[in-house]
């Protein structure tokens, strides 16, 4: 069954026929959640990837490579989130400028950073994407998105490895 559902993100509104099967408030509400957890991991990934272009000391190979795997399985879950929200029929992050006004990961721009701190950080980002996720996850079963569900479980998986790595590797 096709429905029609008008989106607005960022002040900007678009008509759209969507074939999911979700009423608009399904659709408005669950496309708003992922397009707030897709800026988040957008900010993750920039920040692992400034961690890991800045990592130095005895442990440097070590950390860049465990935040460069990292970033890259961020960077995977980017295009599935962003097209999940388009099969509801929203509109999603168009530009980088729309992703920091909703992201809730905070920023680092620091010049120095102990590379002990930058991994309490990425893991205590981990941890409230992982956060993020189960509230969108909370909110899709509430509407019977079982699709947008099951993409959520896989990435809250994956955010609870990384913290988990994370934490193993600074010894908490």
């Amino acid at each position: 069954m096709d429905i029609n559902v008008t989106t607005s993100l960022g002040g900007e509104l678009a008509t759209v026929r969507t074939p999911a099967g979700l009423g608009p408030t399904a659709v408005r509400e669950i496309s708003a959640s992922l397009n707030f957890l897709l800026a988040d991991m957008f900010a993750l990934f920039f920040k692992t990837k400034n961690f890991h272009w800045h990592m130095t000391g005895p442990h440097f190979r070590d950390y860049h490579l465990l935040l460069d795997e990292q970033s890259a399985q961020i960077f995977a879950a980017t295009d599935p989130a962003a097209e999940r929200v388009r099969k509801l029929g929203g509109t999603t992050l168009r530009s980088m400028v729309h992703a920091s006004r909703l992201q809730r990961t905070p920023n680092n721009e620091e010049d120095a950073v102990t590379p002990l701190d930058m991994l309490a950080e990425l893991l205590d980002d981990n941890q409230q994407l992982v956060a993020g996720l189960r509230e969108a996850h909370d909110l899709c079963d509430r509407h019977g998105d079982f699709a947008s569900a099951s993409l959520i479980e896989n990435w809250i998986d994956e955010a609870e490895e990384r913290a988990w790595y994370l934490a193993e590797t600074i010894g908490g």
